[in-house]
């Protein structure tokens, strides 16, 4: 006998049914169906090879010459001020 048991497997089902309700059962089918085709989807697009993005391809600053360090540093002018601590009551 044991856990293959059909008989096992019927009042396993009823109190599925009737913890969750056919409701939530029928939703949590319908979701569980779109997870799996949303990973399917994903899977067979990272299998593709990226296409050329025209955009990407131009670049929107300007390239640093040849020998150049790539990471050069930035400096903004501005001002600074100190900021006051309000008071405090007490």
């Amino acid at each position: 006998m044991g856990i293959f048991d059909w008989k096992h497997w019927i009042v396993l089902l009823v109190v599925v049914v009737l913890v969750f309700g056919t409701k939530k059962l029928k939703n949590f089918g319908s979701d569980l169906g779109e997870s799996i085709k949303g990973f399917r989807k994903a899977m067979n697009e990272e299998d593709k090879p990226a296409e050329p993005n025209v955009q990407a391809a131009q670049p929107s600053q300007p390239v640093p010459p040849q020998g150049a360090p790539l990471n050069q540093p930035h400096t903004y002018d501005g001002e600074v001020q100190k900021v006051q601590e309000p008071a405090r009551k007490e």
